[in-house]
């Protein structure tokens, strides 16, 4: 595939859809698409996650752009996919893992693409990018994602749509310089010391975010708790979310 231009893209008429979560690689990611895409040429538009999602998520993003949020939500949440697949296969762990992120997929991406495939029919266009704040800085998969490349989910004989990674190569330290080189702040969560947002309660979450997450809702905690109970099975696998908030309280 040849690599795409963004200014050549612009040009041809595409939409630029901004997938945005409110964490601090998507509200970077939305600053470098301003700077080189025109306004009425970006959509942004978040994946609702329900109650597990932070308090005060959608406020923040819509406080940090300059266009309308566009909220879209799965039809399912996550407490639904865990007892789902705990009924389903109950040999196997029933909560999402690093090799089968459906919580990523159920509940962000698949939401996203079916709000572009909508959209791209209702303005009649045949060509979109879909803007990912995925950095090669995260993980060993991340790092061999490539900048640009067609979405085949999303491509068809009608439309034509490419993934791109604007900040893929970024650091975390040059993603908060970009917030802050837009004059905004990130979500309040990273002051008191998460690495990321996402669930506040995040599979992927370090013990010190979890602890966070137990301050911030102990309700939603306990929900957890009695999840883990009912299934079975742990949030981390061969650890109780109990057992990484305990860990992380002993960081502090």
């Amino acid at each position: 595939m040849e690599t795409p231009n963004v200014e050549d893209l612009v040009r041809r008429g595409a939409v630029f859809y901004v997938a945005h979560s409110g964490g601090k690689d998507s509200q970077a990611m939305y600053a470098r698409v301003r700077r080189c895409v025109p306004h009425e040429r970006i959509v942004v538009v978040h994946a609702d996650l329900g109650r597990v999602e932070w308090e005060g998520v959608h406020d923040h993003i819509r406080a940090t752009i300059a266009h309308e949020l566009h909220v879209v939500r799965a039809g399912k949440t996550f407490f639904d996919l865990v007892r789902h697949r705990a009924r389903t296969y109950p040999d196997v762990p029933a909560f999402p893992g690093a090799g089968r992120r459906q919580c990523t997929s159920d509940l962000k991406r698949d939401p996203i693409q079916k709000f572009i495939r909508g959209d791209m029919k209702t303005r009649g266009a045949t060509l979109a990018v879909n803007c990912i704040g995925l950095r090669a800085e995260e993980s060993s998969s991340r790092s061999r994602r490539p900048v640009w490349s067609l979405s085949k989910r999303l491509t068809n004989s009608r439309r034509t749509v490419y993934e791109w990674l604007p900040i893929r190569q970024l650091t975390t330290t040059e993603v908060f310089n970009e917030i802050r080189r837009a004059g905004q702040q990130p979500f309040r969560a990273y002051a008191a010391g998460n690495r990321r947002l996402s669930c506040v309660f995040c599979i992927f979450g370090c013990a010190g975010d979890i602890a966070n997450g137990r301050r911030e809702r102990p309700e939603l905690y306990e929900e957890y708790r009695d999840l883990e109970r009912e299934t079975g099975w742990t949030l981390f696998p061969g650890e109780s979310l109990a057992e990484r908030a305990a860990a992380g309280e002993k960081e502090r």
